[in-house]
């Protein structure tokens, strides 16, 4: 496995954010094909699903499979919501592509939104982004004026409007319930499901959501060839990701790898390794929601799968290093008190465990807890299960 640069080579062209400059370096070129070509929803959605292409917000789920599910004979409007609401601690590489590469991401949205004959796509922007926001407000002005968005976009009879919002900073609204729940106006409470959001999501249409750095893989996927892309990953993990690296490393930043290289190479051979050669403690390898590993663990390669055999997740990509001197009991309380913090409250498990959690915590951290205490973490943890 090996460093790749697919995303992150517009990282590295100077402008790259602007129009023109995306252009002469191929930009928009798998968009016009997708669309002049009247290329029908079968054949985008087979293409990602034959690429190994997995959601990358988190759950990992295969992107053409997902809109595969959008029924089609449903009547009246769909929609495609981009989440780039990256509000998981930790977590900061859909912020570069939106900075860096904000076309790159139009030119995905575009072609997701012909998969499903979507004539609107809705961006839900992290409210503290506001420097990504600007960015992306300047891209989709570009694009209208070149007719890449908006009327007869690339000279054909399909019409695409891009609509931005901006979230108030909830972190729940990360969720994609909770997310559709906001843009229409409402409490960022996440839903029950099923219905779906494919079936049944904002404004009660079909509705696909999908991460902001899974659409800026599909113009890739769609030049390159499925493949190519699914080559470069392992079996079930087409392709690469970026990994925004943080914490105790001598390199922290974003770096692009293929899906399935070790965890060790990126920490120690593109990451410096340890800051202050110190010992290393302890990783979250994807975004503080993801179980913790300790550095006996680190061998394992960086895809769904195999994470997810050893007890994790490979989550946002937002991996943070912890050396010898960190302080667990610290990490834990701060962990907890965000979560009691930002949980939505509409779950009772939920709602009364994080404080109840934090609590324990607090007198832990302090050196009053029990070996009660700890006993009643784990059974209030054990309480707390997903439900969306």
């Amino acid at each position: 496995m090996a460093k790749v640069k697919l995303i992150t080579r517009f990282f590295e062209i100077e402008d790259a954010n602007l129009l023109p400059i995306y252009e002469a370096n191929g930009g928009y070129a798998a968009a016009r094909k997708v669309v002049t070509e009247s290329w029908p929803p079968d054949k985008i959605f087979s293409t990602v699903k034959a690429a190994n292409l997995r959601g990358l917000g988190g759950a990992g789920f295969p992107a053409g499979m997902k809109w595969s599910f959008v029924p089609k004979d449903a009547e009246g409007p769909k929609y495609l919501v981009v989440n780039a609401d990256e509000s998981e601690p930790g977590t900061f590489k859909d912020r570069h592509i939106m900075l860096k590469a904000p076309h790159l991401l139009l030119e995905g949205a575009i072609i997701a939104a012909c998969s499903i004959n979507a004539e609107d796509i809705y961006i839900y922007v992290r409210g503290e982004y506001y420097q990504p926001t600007q960015s992306l407000e300047r891209a989709i002005e570009e694009a209208e004026d070149a007719g890449f968005l908006g009327k007869n976009i690339f000279g054909s009879h399909k019409n695409i409007k891009v609509h931005l919002h901006r979230g108030a900073g909830a972190y729940i609204c990360g969720e994609e319930t909770a997310l559709l729940s906001s843009l229409e106006g409402f409490k960022g409470w996440p839903k029950l499901k099923p219905p779906f959001p494919a079936v049944k999501g904002l404004f009660s249409k079909p509705t696909i959501i999908n991460n902001v750095e899974t659409l800026s893989y599909v113009p890739i996927v769609i030049d390159k060839g499925p493949e190519y892309f699914a080559k470069l990953g392992v079996e079930r993990n087409g392709g690469a990701r970026l990994f925004g690296i943080s914490g105790h490393v001598k390199k922290p930043g974003v770096y692009e790898l293929s899906l399935g290289t070790p965890m060790r190479e990126l920490i120690f051979d593109h990451a410096g390794g340890v800051r202050g050669d110190r010992k290393l403690k302890a990783v979250i390898p994807g975004g503080s929601s993801c179980p913790v590993l300790t550095a006996d663990e680190i061998d394992v390669n960086l895809d769904f799968d195999s994470l997810a055999k050893i007890g994790s997740m490979l989550g946002s990509g937002g991996m943070i290093i912890m050396d010898e001197t960190t302080d667990m009991v610290k990490v834990l309380l701060r962990i907890c008190r965000f979560y009691a913090f930002e949980s939505c409250g509409q779950c009772t498990p939920c709602r009364e465990g994080t404080g109840w959690m934090t609590r324990i915590m607090e007198r832990v951290a302090s050196g009053e807890g029990t070996s009660q205490d700890l006993d009643d973490l784990y059974d209030v943890a054990g309480m707390i299960g997903g439900n969306t």
